[in-house]
């Protein structure tokens, strides 16, 4: 069976374990005769999946009780509009931080519903850092402060989560998710698309503070009203199945794994390996400031050379595929999520080492 080690950013790969157990209960999942994509989302064996799912994740995440779970649909670009409709209730005023491409469409959405304060922006350094934020920046009649908390296209990240005080603060953690410990009660709410850490794409995960739910106006959609999915249980209407179906099995894989403590450690190994490799080449650089780097997405440049096809199309000759940077950054760009094995990141510096031999 082929298997080539995938640096997507997303949809990204995911474990093969499981896949393999996928693959196993496909056409008759727990003796039912059907697949889990054929379940009624109201049946008993459907509603142990979708229950089972939001246990693992609460334990993996420590997520406190008085926080819902929510698996909800339209991706992390829904919820750019989702959280002002919901959270911009109070004053009609939010705090952003732009630290990239993500941001800024989360910012402009929110404009749409009401006043919005960019309090912080890295721009003026193409968004190779990450801004200091402290709490004197904070407007404390905002409804909420909106941080990125890993910057996928940029390949920067948050190394400490902003005080906001009594200003509830939401995360767009799409990109790294599950990779690190992360203290839940500073937060408000949390959302993430699926398709790094979590499973396929399909599927958005809300963690959301009981209090911030229950304000959006009558007037607004129900289904983009997060006590809709709420007071339902994630089943309001047809849920996807499958990705949440998928979702369990990856928390069940992080459990068996050691959790999120162990994880991150392996993570935090993995980009050294890439990290310690570009800073000691004088072939390879990294655009990003060392202080704001991410453990899920590194990017590189070679610098005042046109190598960039050739070394995109010799890595895929060796089963290192997805290696081309974003247009904005250039480049090439290797995305280590959960699912990247240590032996990934240790073949692609090979091959880096044998290109930069070759291209000197």
């Amino acid at each position: 069976m082929k298997r080539v080690y995938n640096f997507a950013a997303g949809p990204s790969m995911l474990p093969i374990a499981v896949l393999e157990k996928a693959q196993q209960e496909l056409l008759n999942y727990q003796d039912s005769g059907m697949s889990v994509m054929e379940l009624s989302h109201r049946s008993g064996l459907y509603t142990d999946v979708i229950e089972t799912a939001e246990l693992l994740l609460r334990d993996l995440m420590k997520i406190p009780d008085n926080y819902k779970v929510l698996f909800i649909q339209g991706g992390a670009s829904q919820q750019f509009s989702m959280v002002p409709m919901n959270l911009m209730a109070k004053n009609g005023k939010a705090d952003y931080v732009n630290t990239g491409s993500w941001s800024k469409k989360a910012i402009k959405e929110a404009k749409k519903f009401g006043q919005v304060r960019e309090i912080a922006s890295s721009e003026d350094g193409n968004f190779t850092y990450i801004p200091k934020i402290d709490s004197s920046m904070i407007d404390q009649q905002a409804d909420y402060v909106h941080i990125t908390t890993n910057n996928t296209i940029e390949g920067t990240a948050f190394r400490e989560i902003p005080e906001t005080g009594d200003v509830p603060l939401v995360a767009d953690m799409s990109s790294n998710i599950l990779s690190e410990e992360m203290d839940i009660s500073k937060f408000g709410l949390i959302y993430a698309g699926a398709q790094k850490n979590i499973g396929p794409a399909g599927l958005t995960v809300v963690i959301i503070r009981g209090d911030l739910i229950g304000s959006a106006p009558e007037s607004f959609p129900t289904m983009l009203d997060y006590k809709t999915h709420s007071v339902s249980g994630s089943l309001y209407n047809t849920p996807p199945t499958f990705a949440i179906y998928m979702a369990k099995l990856v928390f069940e894989w992080l459990t068996e794994h050691g959790g999120i403590k162990a994880m991150q450690k392996v993570n935090e190994e993995k980009a050294a390996i890439l990290y310690d490799y570009i800073d000691q080449s004088e072939f390879y650089e990294s655009p990003v400031r060392k202080d704001s780097r991410s453990l899920m997405n590194i990017p590189f440049v070679i610098p005042n050379r046109d190598l960039d096809a050739a070394f995109v199309k010799e890595a895929q000759n060796r089963e290192l595929e997805t290696l081309k940077g974003h247009r904005s950054v250039g480049g090439m760009r290797a995305s280590i999520y959960n699912a990247m094995p240590l032996e990934g990141v240790q073949a692609l510096v090979d091959f880096m080492k044998e290109f930069e031999k070759e291209n000197k």
